[in-house]
């Protein structure tokens, strides 16, 4: 699953720095939880957590079933 998590997270990351920002991915947990680091702008934005359950996780969701969550550490 993580290679099916790298693979859609290039599709987000353009997105993210086109506004200064990245996203890293830092683990994918057994039990479908992925753990992301917001970078750049995005790591200090006020609206990083939207950003994070509104776009990432949602994008995720949508192309992995298996993802049930995503985490920013």
């Amino acid at each position: 699953m993580k290679n099916k998590v790298e693979a859609a997270l290039k599709n987000i990351r353009p997105k993210l720095q086109a506004d200064g920002g990245d996203v890293q991915l830092v683990d994918v947990l057994e039990n479908g939880v992925v753990k992301v680091k917001l970078t750049g702008a995005c790591g200090s934005c006020p609206m990083a957590q939207m950003t994070l359950k509104f776009g990432i996780e949602k994008y995720l969701k949508e192309q992995i079933p298996e993802v049930r969550e995503v985490q920013s550490v």
